[in-house]
């Protein structure tokens, strides 16, 4: 039988990720669901993530900074950047996050 790999790519630093609002430091080189796992290890884990982009559970709105537009994404396709701001998060994505205690965020791309 074979071992696990590691859980996250391999990172030099780590990067500032927003949301809502509140800024969290992160590694880079990995997806944004990945760097949400480290936010929130246990919680995010059983989450009911299909981490190939079929359940659409991870669904995000976010823009990389000032001035730049909103784009609606897949956490779990999308890697994540230094600045990075998620404007909104889908249901399971927050009901996995609460232990961050993020401010209320509007729920418009729940994929039900």
């Amino acid at each position: 039988m074979s071992s696990p790999g590691p859980l996250y790519r391999p990172f030099d630093r780590l990067v500032h990720l927003e949301i809502t609002g509140r800024v969290f430091e992160v590694p880079e080189k990995n997806t944004l669901l990945r760097a949400l796992q480290y936010l929130a290890p246990e919680d995010v884990a059983m989450g009911r993530f299909c981490w190939n982009e079929d359940c659409q559970y991870c669904r995000v709105t976010y823009d990389t900074g000032e001035g730049s537009p909103k784009r609606a994404a897949l956490a779990c396709k999308v890697g994540v950047q230094d600045g990075m701001r998620l404007r909104e998060l889908s249901l399971e994505l927050r009901y996995c996050l609460r232990s961050l205690k993020l401010p209320k965020i509007p729920e418009s791309v729940n994929p039900e």
